[in-house]
């Protein structure tokens, strides 16, 4: 089940990361951009870290900044979505926010 969350998620991100602005549905996506980009990679972190606990926590976590990098680019790249550096601050802060859960709260593992 750990697994399956972390890709629907993962999937999530990719998806709404590289839709049109336009496209996005409302409502929920109305609040401070950074912080959903914070947000969504903590939980996505959490999910990584739980789905493969096998695997060195620091190689996972590298490998959703990474991610989250290649997605700012395909923005960039993309005509309809602007790529940006803050974005991907905002990520990492997600990210170690989730690996610090899920290292400092015990029933997260």
């Amino acid at each position: 089940m750990n697994k399956l969350l972390f890709w629907l998620h993962l999937t999530a991100i990719v998806v709404l990361s590289l839709l049109p602005v336009t496209e996005l549905p409302g409502g929920i996506f109305n609040f401070w951009d950074k912080a959903q980009h914070a947000l969504a990679y903590a939980l996505l972190a959490l999910l990584a870290l739980r789905a493969y606990p096998k695997r060195r926590s620091l190689s996972t976590v590298l490998a959703l900044l990474l991610l989250g990098g290649l997605l700012e680019l395909a923005q960039a790249a993309s005509g309809w979505r602007h790529g940006e550096w803050s974005d991907l601050l905002a990520n990492g802060i997600g990210i170690g926010l989730g690996m610090t859960l899920w290292r400092g709260v015990p029933r997260l593992r």
